[in-house]
């Protein structure tokens, strides 16, 4: 019975690296080389994966849940780098660094992530040069994501960035077909998310509402016409849409 769970929990494990970018098309049995250095990390929601400065642990790719990775700059500001959602690795750079962990990591909601050891990977790493530029190239998509990030920080205001963060979501913005976009963490993972707080938010959201540019209920937001979406985020950045 022992024996069987293990297996059961082995494979568990292996299809939760298969849905992550950063192992897509890696034969199983590299995938069980992997999981045979991973654990299991549940965490509650606002409790930490990590801080700043703390001791590399190794990388995470969540299973469940959301991870909020952030810094806290000199006046106590929280800035969120990214919230990483169900198959997303993060903290691959840390294997590297000298100084540990580079920001802090908080659940956002309940959530289970699979740690992938420090000393394991990199003894699988030496073997396994493959995997090694793999996870060279998932640290280059967060680097793309951080660039993608100061782009739209440098847009002027809260209601210009979230118009942005909307289309960025619609599949077809000129389409003027409806967009529901569910939210998966809360309003104030957003609001960080867009560099501003919770009611800031909250008075764009409804001056949205108010033009009947979307509708909002509970954690769904419905794009209801994109291109309007499009025209509003083309004037507020002076441009011919």
């Amino acid at each position: 019975m022992s024996a069987t769970l293990a297996e059961f929990k082995k494979a568990a494990v292996v299809n939760t690296l298969r849905s992550c970018q950063l192992f897509t098309g890696l034969p199983p049995s590299a995938l069980e080389k992997i999981a045979e250095v991973t654990v299991l990390k549940s965490l509650v929601k606002g409790e930490y994966f990590f801080h700043e400065g703390d001791p590399s642990p190794g990388f995470f790719v969540v299973q469940n849940g959301a991870v909020n990775v952030h810094r806290v700059n000199a006046l106590g500001q929280e800035q969120v780098i990214h919230i990483f959602r169900a198959g997303e690795s993060f903290a691959e750079a840390t294997l590297a660094a000298l100084k540990g962990c580079h920001a802090d990591a908080r659940a956002v909601v309940p959530t289970r992530a699979l740690l992938i050891q420090k000393d394991g990977v990199l003894e699988l790493l030496k073997r396994q040069p493959e995997l090694a530029f793999r996870m060279l190239g998932s640290m280059s998509n967060h680097l793309r994501v951080l660039v993608g990030q100061l782009e739209d920080f440098m847009l002027k205001d809260v209601e210009t960035r979230l118009a942005n963060w909307l289309i960025k979501r619609c599949p077809n913005p000129r389409d003027g077909l409806p967009v529901r976009i569910e939210l998966t963490t809360t309003k104030r993972a957003l609001a960080s998310e867009l560099g501003t707080i919770g009611e800031t938010l909250s008075r764009s959201l409804a001056k949205f509402r108010k033009q009947k540019l979307i509708a909002v209920k509970g954690k769904t937001i419905t794009v209801l016409l994109p291109p309007n979406i499009c025209a509003l985020l083309h004037r507020n950045l002076g441009e011919e849409p």
